[in-house]
């Protein structure tokens, strides 16, 4: 089909303002899915320490944020249709047999089982849906019928390996921003304050009472001798699919809302390693001489020195700091690993952002007068931005192994906030004993979530890049890939 200039000249607006409707029939229905789930998106974004944050700020300046601070607290109050307070799954048995007071007195595991199946068939409606937008796009939005970026998609879904990994990693994704949802318990009741909260349970002689949590911990741990299994019961009527912790506490509300923290770190860390190192990609790349020569100085300079040492040292030296409060310690790990990490993406970047500065179109965008930094931002970001996808996929991986070894050595996330390298350092000494769940399922779940990030990283390099594994020169492919204007 070919194109008028005057097609391929209007902004996505333009477009979608003479053809309204199926813009607005996409529109309706995310609208709808987000409705359904706003309070929780609402919470996880409430769940931020923005106190600990504002209470940094001038005193002149905290009275204005009193206000949003209403509203935040107006909307992470607001209902949601996966809540525990619809499908509750704590509740007791009866004398005569059965349950009270969970979902229609359903026995905990299966109101459990029905809560994970509904959050994941949730999300599957948001990922088909998000599909069906692109889909949309393509068919009344865009103005060529082919571009470079279809190809890349299609290659993408023949690609078996980065399947995989994108399966493992949606799957964590969801475990992440659904922690409250798919706990078998909330993190308050289970790990933060166990004495400030009450069950009921069924005693051996018939009767129905009321003990606190924290009081049913002390008899529900598993050290060796005494132990809570994968999808067992304790002695209070409580379901435990992952079994608990040698405090007694849930191992499966404890890995879940983990995995919230190591995604907080993993994102905020990459996301800022890839500004810097695009940023100074870029920079290096339209300028070269001193600036360049700078910031390999200076890039270099990092990457000497022992990163797990700088890593350990820092931690240390950070850990009494005020910003060590902000989320017990995830901000400065993220920050840390922003730090040290950026020269490693840059360095895989720069190459290509050397090579695009070559072209001619560079060229004359320099000889017409443009500015830099639109030259770097509509005509060289594009270029470097399929490397910088694939090799921020494969770093994450690393970061996450790492947060969880520093936890593991006490330097990592402070207690009593869930991370998993500390659940396998409270279980090493039960991995010979029938309470090796402690340390082998974290084990297990980090080893796999790494090995889908890099399998992830490898199925997008391919999509982008057919040639990769081949060592042929691929850059046209990413340049294409990258720069064109689907």
């Amino acid at each position: 089909m070919s194109i008028s200039d005057d097609e391929s000249e209007k902004t996505l607006g333009e477009r979608v303002s003479e053809n309204p409707r199926p813009a607005t029939i996409w529109l309706l229905g995310a609208a709808a899915l987000l409705a359904v789930e706003f309070g929780a998106v609402a919470n996880t974004v409430m769940a931020m320490p923005w106190e600990l944050v504002v209470n940094r700020l001038p005193d002149a300046v905290q009275p204005l944020f009193a206000p949003l601070a209403a509203v935040g607290d107006a909307l992470a109050n607001l209902p949601t249709l996966l809540t525990r307070d619809i499908f509750d799954n704590q509740g007791w048995r009866q004398p005569g047999g059965g349950w009270e007071g969970t979902f229609l007195d359903l026995a905990p595991a299966y109101v459990w089982g029905l809560r994970v199946v509904l959050v994941y068939v949730y999300t599957l409606v948001w990922l088909g849906w998000l599909w069906k937008g692109y889909l949309t796009y393509r068919r009344h939005y865009r103005y060529a019928d082919w571009t470079p970026r279809d190809d890349v998609v299609d290659r993408f879904r023949n690609h078996h390996w980065g399947l995989f990994g994108a399966i493992i990693v949606f799957t964590f994704l969801v475990m992440a921003l659904f922690a409250p949802a798919l706990g078998t318990t909330t993190i308050e009741q289970n790990i933060q304050n166990p004495y400030a909260h009450e069950l009921k349970y069924l005693t051996e002689t018939g009767q129905v009472e009321t003990v606190t949590v924290g009081q049913a911990n002390l008899y529900s741990g598993s050290d060796g001798t005494n132990n809570v299994g994968l999808m067992t019961y304790d002695d209070y009527g409580r379901f435990h699919p992952m079994g608990t912790l040698p405090t007694g506490k849930d191992l499966f509300t404890f890995i879940v809302h983990g995995a919230r923290v190591s995604l907080f770190i993993g994102v905020t860390a990459i996301g800022l390693s890839a500004l810097l190192a695009a940023g100074f990609a870029l920079l290096t790349a339209y300028y070269k001489g001193l600036i360049d020569l700078a910031v390999v100085i200076i890039g270099d300079s990092i990457m000497s020195l022992p990163r797990l040492l700088l890593l350990l040292l820092l931690a240390y030296v950070l850990q009494g700091t005020w910003i060590a409060n902000i989320y017990n310690g995830a901000a400065v790990l993220a920050l840390i690993f922003a730090g040290t990490g950026w020269p490693f993406l840059w360095r895989a970047v720069r190459g290509p952002a050397f090579q695009v500065s070559e072209e001619e179109w560079i060229d004359a965008a320099k000889s017409f007068g443009q500015k830099p930094r639109i030259t770097m931002q509509k005509h060289m970001a594009p270029y470097i931005l399929g490397y910088l996808l694939v090799y921020a996929s494969m770093s994450l991986g690393g970061i996450i192994i790492a947060v969880a070894g520093l936890s593991f050595l006490g330097l990592g996330v402070n207690p009593p906030t869930p991370e998993w390298g500390r659940a396998i350092d409270v279980g090493q000494a039960y991995v010979a004993t029938k309470s090796w769940h402690i340390s082998i399922l974290p084990g297990v779940m980090i080893v796999l979530i790494v090995t889908a990030f890099n399998a992830l990283g490898d199925g997008i390099r391919d999509a982008i890049d057919p040639k990769s594994d081949t060592g042929e020169d691929g850059g046209s492919e990413v340049a294409a890939a990258g720069g064109s204007g689907a």
